[in-house]
């Protein structure tokens, strides 16, 4: 029997359980294992499962499943969510964007190892498959009418699109596509677009910061609510220790020099970005602080330039040594990370400099001023 497995997010790989469920799948059938999204990807790095997971493809779970169903007699998709209610609502979303439903029997086993924790059949032939794995890892059923599958909450209006979010606690951050653009005041939140723009917050306060670097700044880049990923919360809850995948020769203090990439307010995409480079430069104090803790898993020291606007999206940040940390004045990290991409990248993504303390000297310069202090690592 061919098994296709979806992980969705790294809580499920932290906790061990995807591991331990790949492992009693093994015995039954070939397994073919697949992770969308950048922290359950560096989930998947440190706890050294990148040669039983493939994390190369960046899929959403729906595509995911689609791809796999192709190629396989039965589908589980694993995730951890929030409780299991916010963990219903994110299956409901996947299931109503897949082509076809019952293609392939699709089992969904959501906070496994919980107390809480339950197994979803989402088509009829499922259900015998779910049965064994409620057995198995002893975990109580749920079973789910196709009828009340639905896709996620959206109300359109004219030009006028509102979104509503499940699972948000009261205080939380409100993510569109990686960037904070507000926190939840209460837990019934909707996110009002009008003609691709974030206009408001329906029950939360909007952070008008985060608005302007969703929509690229003065660039006004519509979005498309819809299909944009939506997340409230911090970005990994579990605990965990990382984990170098590999090491990169790179020391900003000696003559070597490379490639150097840009990550601004980007690093959800910080894998694919870092391709190839010994250094980034790395723009915001989340950004910074996501973006460093995945490069330290390539080996890759960062120039931070950030300015205290820290919405706390990961808390358990590490990073390579040989970084340094620029703490500028508040609202100058966005100006002057402009000047440095059209200074010293003319306008690109990448660049190549002969010597990395060269580059440093000039953000050094271009920041001037604007600088508090300095941290190096």
């Amino acid at each position: 029997m061919k098994i296709g497995v979806v992980i969705h997010g790294p809580e499920v790989i932290d906790s061990g359980q995807a591991k331990a469920i790949i492992d009693i799948l093994s015995a039954e059938g070939e397994v073919c294992a697949r992770l969308g999204g950048t922290m359950g990807r560096t989930a998947v790095i440190d706890a050294g499962l990148e040669n039983i997971i493939d994390t190369n493809q960046r899929l959403k779970p729906s595509e995911s499943i689609g791809t796999l169903s192709a190629t396989s007699d039965v589908v589980f998709l694993l995730n951890h969510g929030k409780t299991t209610e916010t963990g219903r609502a994110f299956g409901n979303i996947v299931i109503s964007n897949l082509q076809d439903m019952d293609d392939k029997p699709l089992i969904h086993i959501e906070r496994p190892g919980c107390p809480d924790g339950e197994i979803i059949s989402w088509n009829t032939s499922a259900s015998r498959h779910a049965i064994k794995m409620s057995s198995v890892l002893d975990m109580k059923m749920f079973e789910r009418s196709m009828s009340i599958i639905k896709p996620m909450q959206i109300k359109t209006d004219g030009h006028r699109t509102i979104r509503k979010i499940s699972g948000v606690h009261v205080g939380e951050n409100i993510l569109v596509n990686g960037v904070v653009i507000g926190s939840a005041e209460t837990e019934n939140i909707g996110i009002v677009v009008e003609n691709g723009f974030v206009m408001s917050i329906e029950g939360g306060t909007v952070k008008e910061h985060g608005i302007e670097k969703l929509h690229d700044y003065e660039n006004k880049v519509p979005i498309d609510i819809k299909s944009a990923w939506v997340k409230s919360g911090s970005l990994r809850r579990s605990d965990y220790t990382p984990r170098i995948g590999k090491n990169i020769e790179s020391d900003m203090g000696s003559g070597s020099g490379g490639k150097v990439v840009m990550i601004d307010h980007a690093a959800e995409h910080c894998f694919e970005l870092a391709d190839g480079a010994q250094l980034a430069i790395t723009i915001g104090d989340d950004t910074t602080s996501i973006a460093g803790d995945i490069l330290y898993r390539l080996g890759i020291p960062i120039i931070g330039i950030t300015d205290g606007d820290f919405d706390g999206l990961s808390q358990n940040t590490h990073i390579y040594p040989s970084s340094i940390i620029l703490r500028l004045r508040s609202g100058h990290d966005d100006i002057v990370g402009r000047r440095i991409i059209e200074e010293l990248f003319g306008g690109k993504n990448t660049v190549s400099f002969d010597r990395f303390e060269t580059l440093k000297r000039k953000i050094i310069k271009i920041a001037d001023d604007s600088i508090i202090s300095f941290v190096h690592y």
